[in-house]
This record gives structure tokens, C-alpha cells and sequence, in this order.
């Protein structure tokens, strides 16, 4: 069984060379994917603190490795215009000769709405109908079609995408477990899904996903599953291990400890992550906190996957 790994760099409470580097390891240790966040605030503990903006990092990844595929765990669509964001997906697929994912969800943080100016809409069921109407107007600039959008929130005229993304079809990446909306949208749009949770809860996603592909008429197999699996800490004992998570999360003010986390030896960590591996989510999205660890970086790709590859 063919195990796919992605490494999700936390951008907050660290320096920029840090968040350079733990890139490029992550395509030398033989990571399949490279993910940051799409914010403009900490989203994770203390929000008054240092962050860098999603897409100028991807940019700077992209030009600086030559293997692994890019993208945002996802991006925010309120952020921008679906046109530009497609734009940007583009230009990226070219920076890196054509290794860009487009990544894209409902967003979620208000306070970074409010304080930046951004439309945050009157609730999630209207930020999820913005996303609806968004997804068709990407897919088709990104397909070449030049799509007219006369919707009540976004609007386009034709909207030419020259020149087209490198890839024949750039794949869009939704994140999400919504059940009545979100996993609706994978299924009519998605080249991939996230999740997160429980292995219960992801094999719940994924029963109400294959619903929902049926009713589409969408054949399940042509979208890839990711599962986000939290935050990662790899080291010979559980009680190093925990120091060094407790210390992340002091770090970025972050309490309490998040529970039932991939922390502790390689054989735990295999133990944990088994059952998503057998639900058939095979591409893992692993979570680097910061300070950024490296060690576990490696360990994770060098000691886990190798082990998870013979279920």
C-alpha cells in the first residue's frame, strides 16, 4: 500500500527562515505534498502575534524546491475574487512548473475578517453558498472555458485565464466535513477532500461523501482522500515527546494540550494513524507547530511511513 505524505508548516509565532527551511526538508525527506494556512492572524492560541501570509510563502517554497506539490490548507475563499484566486493558483502552477494545488475552503475567523476589512458574511450557510458559487467560476478559468458568473455574490464576464495553468487540470483541493454542503461541493467539484477527526468520524465523512457522489453522479474514485492527523512530534520516548509538544504550544500560547495527538515514539504513532490508513486515506496531512521540529519532521517520513506502508 502506497502511503502519501504532506507536511503542513505552521506560519505563526517563528521566523521567516524557518518556515523556508522546513520546506525544503520536507521535499528532501520525500514528502508528496508542502501545505501552510491561508490567515492573516494566529488562528491557533494567542492571536496577537506574528504570521506570514499564505500565498507569498508558497511562492518562495515553490522557487526553492523542485519536486513536491503546493498548496494552501486552504485557502480562505472570502479572502479574494475566485477569479484572482485562480489567477494566483496559476502563477503558481508556473513558478513551480506544475506543481500547484488549489486549496480552498469557507473560511472561519471572524476577528481577522473584522480587523482586516474582509466581507465575513452573516454565518457559515452564507459563506458556504459563496464558496458554491466560487467553484464553478475556478474550475472553469483553470479549465479555459472563460466563465460568466451573475450570481448574487461574485460576478464575471468571460473571464479569460492566459496563460493556462501548466497542469492539464490543475486539481482544487476543498477542505472540509460539512455534511450537508461542504462534502456536496467535494463531490461535485473536487479533485480532493480534508478532513480531520476521529477514525469514527472520518469513516462517518466518508459514508456521507460516497452519498453524495452517487446522487451527483460523480465516481468516487477520482477524488483523492486527505486526512489532516494534528500535530506531529516524533521522539524515542513518550515523555520526551511531550516536552516537546508542551513547549510548541507554550510557545504559541496554547492551552490546554490538545488530546489525542500523533505524539510519542514511531511505533505509537504507527498504532495511531492505522485505522485512517485503512479507511483508505492514504495521503496524510502532517501538522508542524512551531518552534519547528525537524527531527520529527524526518522521523515522521523515514520511521512511520515506511511501517505504515505494509498494512
Amino acid at each position: 500500500m502506497t502511503i502519501k505524505v504532506g507536511a503542513l508548516i505552521w506560519p505563526q509565532f517563528t521566523e521567516w527562515a524557518s518556515v523556508k527551511s522546513m520546506g525544503i526538508a520536507a521535499e528532501r525527506e520525500g514528502y508528496e505534498t508542502l501545505w501552510t494556512w491561508d490567515h492573516v492572524y494566529p488562528i491557533i492560541g494567542n492571536p496577537n502575534g506574528p504570521i506570514f501570509e499564505g500565498w507569498s510563502t508558497l511562492i518562495s517554497w515553490a522557487e526553492n524546491t523542485t519536486r513536491i506539490r503546493i498548496g494552501l490548507m486552504v485557502g480562505a475563499n472570502t479572502f479574494r475574487e475566485p477569479t484572482l484566486t485562480t489567477k494566483l493558483a496559476t502563477t503558481l502552477d508556473h513558478i513551480s512548473n506544475g506543481r500547484a494545488i488549489l486549496g480552498i475552503g469557507g473560511a472561519w475567523f471572524e476577528e481577522e475578517h473584522e480587523h482586516f476589512g474582509m466581507n465575513f458574511g452573516d454565518g457559515f450557510p452564507e459563506r458556504l453558498r459563496w464558496l458554491g458559487e466560487a467553484l464553478p467560476i475556478m474550475r472553469g478559468m483553470l479549465d479555459g472555458t472563460e466563465p460568466t458568473a451573475t450570481g448574487p455574490r461574485y460576478k464575471a464576464k468571460t473571464a479569460r485565464n492566459l496563460p493556462a495553468p501548466v497542469q492539464k487540470h490543475l486539481p482544487i483541493l476543498i477542505g472540509g466535513g460539512g455534511e450537508q454542503v461542504t462534502l456536496k461541493l467535494v463531490a461535485k467539484y473536487g479533485d480532493a477532500n480534508n478532513v480531520s477527526g476521529t477514525p469514527e468520524q472520518v469513516a462517518h465523512k466518508e459514508e456521507v461523501l460516497l452519498k453524495h457522489c452517487a446522487a451527483v453522479g460523480r465516481n468516487p474514485n477520482e477524488i483523492e482522500r486527505t486526512v489532516g492527523i494534528g500535530n506531529v512530534v516524533i521522539r524515542d520516548t513518550t515523555e520526551e515527546a511531550q516536552k516537546v509538544y508542551a513547549a510548541q504550544f507554550a510557545k504559541n500560547g496554547i492551552t490546554p494540550l490538545w488530546e489525542n495527538q500523533p505524539v510519542g515514539t514511531p511505533q505509537q504513532l504507527v498504532k495511531h494513524l492505522t485505522p485512517y490508513v485503512k479507511l483508505g486515506y492514504k495521503h496524510l496531512i502532517a501538522g508542524f507547530s512551531t518552534p519547528h521540529d525537524e527531527e520529527s519532521l524526518v522521523r515522521f517520513a523515514k520511521e512511520v511511513r515506511p511501517e505504515l506502508e505494509k498494512i
